[in-house]
């Protein structure tokens, strides 16, 4: 017979403070995750194939998103069997072990290529691990670092005297960028420009003076066009190479071209390679309309003219197959969760608590605002996944992970002697 104790432990997630804000919570991020697993079907699985329908080998995402499902799902329970404060205890050493995963595939890319850190797409992103003959599914530490790196934040600021004085704020920013130097060199530029936005967001939350968050911020706008490779300026300027007028500009005059995208400007390699994925990404989205093709259907479903459509462009075929109306109903269920998060987070006294929760939801918001705007050209395109919803067992795992964290918050009331600040 089970032991009644480990079963109420188990189910414990569903004890607590805010219940009906926690169910809510938990039905947004779910309903996120089936729409990701029904899209990522549909790119392999088109209503109407024929001859020419390029799905490539999309046909199995589905079966491997579901197993990933699963594991995020255990992920979730996981971060729920213990107060929430306990884990803000051992972030630090949770924290190093994902600088040593970067700092690992770092070695991989400039000392020796090692057999479990090879590259992909020419970038070094990716671990996997072997099982004899059996390849594991990749981690990618970059995704993991994300959470890690909010809950060392976390734990650190939730002293005053950390954050109240211009040298003080030494600290959150050597966590800061220690670990986006490593990814950055990867190269990772959507999570790098995901971190940053955190940063500001926990500080001003904390209660740092917003003078020096400010001349920070220009600091940092004065140094990094010096950090940019060639390829990353590109994907900036892409944004304002959208008007055919500057891109007339940038070909007839060599000098705006350089500045724009480091050689000589071309309109045809514009179509054909700098802008070729927004180019196509717009058309999909434009194409939806304001009730989209449907269910499975669709060119843009049918055949391979935007490739990552089943990651990093997921949105650009939700909105091709269910239009404005399909996109709004998404965009609505991040609301909740947001909404959620921000009742959880004022709902609660505890600094870390407060921090914590702050921290993943400003990580929800700017995913989605950077992967939706550079679906339709808002934004230039940094690789960055739309959570809950993009292929990938890592982010999903990363997403519900922050999701149970969010739920173990709001049901933990912690102890305090003094009535609410």
């Amino acid at each position: 017979m089970p032991d009644l104790t480990h079963i109420a432990v188990m189910y414990n997630f569903l004890k607590g403070r805010l219940i009906i804000v926690r169910l809510c919570l938990m039905a947004a991020a779910l309903i996120l995750v089936a729409i990701g697993i029904a899209t990522i079907y549909s790119v392999g699985h088109p209503a109407e194939p024929s001859p020419a329908t390029e799905t490539g080998n999309l046909g199995n995402l589905w079966k491997k998103q579901v197993i990933f499902t699963v594991v995020a799902i255990v992920g979730f329970i996981a971060v729920n069997l213990v107060n929430y404060r306990r884990l803000g205890s051992i972030s630090y050493w949770f924290f190093a072990c994902i600088l040593v995963l970067l700092v690992v595939l770092l070695v991989s890319k400039y000392v020796v290529v090692l057999p479990f850190a090879k590259p992909k797409h020419d970038t070094y992103r990716w671990i996997w691990f072997t099982v004899g003959s059996y390849t594991l599914p990749s981690i990618q530490p970059s995704e993991f670092c994300k959470l890690a790196y909010i809950l060392a934040l976390a734990w650190y600021l939730r002293y005053r005297s950390n954050y109240r004085n211009f040298t003080a704020l030494i600290g959150p920013f050597a966590l800061t960028l220690l670990p986006m130097v490593l990814i950055l060199l990867e190269p990772d530029l959507g999570t790098v420009l995901l971190m940053m936005p955190i940063l500001f967001t926990m500080l001003f939350v904390a209660g740092a003076k917003v003078k020096h968050l400010l001349l920070i911020a220009l600091m940092a706008l004065m140094v990094s066009p010096l950090l940019m490779r060639s390829y990353q300026r590109i994907r900036i300027s892409s944004v304002v190479l959208q008007s055919a007028w500057i891109r007339e500009k940038a070909e007839k005059h060599p000098w705006l071209g350089k500045v724009l995208v480091g050689t000589k400007f071309s309109e045809k390699q514009w179509k054909s390679d700098w802008g070729w994925h927004l180019i196509r990404s717009k058309y999909a989205v434009a194409s939806g309309g304001a009730k989209g093709y449907g269910f499975r259907r669709g060119p843009f479903v049918k055949y391979n003219f935007l490739e990552a459509r089943h990651n990093d462009f997921i949105f650009a075929v939700i909105a091709h197959q269910w239009g404005f109306w399909g996109c709004l109903a998404v965009l609505g269920l991040y609301v909740i969760i947001v909404g959620c998060g921000l009742e959880i987070a004022a709902n609660n006294t505890d600094p870390f608590g407060k921090l914590l929760a702050v921290g993943i939801i400003a990580m929800f918001v700017v995913e989605v605002i950077i992967n939706v705007s550079m679906t339709v050209g808002l934004m230039p395109i940094t690789g960055l996944t739309l959570p809950l919803i993009s292929y990938g067992g890592s982010s999903l795992l990363v997403s519900m992970a922050s999701i149970g964290l969010l739920n173990n918050i709001g049901r933990c009331r912690p102890f305090s002697v003094a009535p609410k600040a």
